[in-house]
């Protein structure tokens, strides 16, 4: 795990996880001036509400959720609509 690594991670994702926070601080002592400086700013943009400290969902299971929600919701709200017409 490297500071860079954790940075672009955390502004792609909007997340930070507790793991990532731990390595930083304990690892703060060994950075060089840019490692130090994305640190910081990790930090800012956490104060900000920019980054969350949260856990990230594995790709698959993004996936699967823009499935449900775009595809499989959607069909069951429609085939709960249609029944409804259909008793009434």
């Amino acid at each position: 795990m490297t500071v860079g690594e954790i940075f672009l991670e955390s502004l792609s994702t909007g997340v930070i996880t507790e793991h990532e926070v731990d390595w930083l601080a304990s690892h703060q002592t060994s950075f060089d001036r840019p490692e130090e400086a994305a640190a910081i700013r990790l930090g800012r943009l956490m104060d900000q509400g920019q980054i969350n400290l949260g856990c990230r969902l594995p790709e698959p299971m993004l996936r699967h959720q823009e499935v449900l929600v775009d595809w499989i919701e959607p069909l069951g709200r429609r085939r709960r609509s249609n029944h409804h017409r259909a008793v009434a």
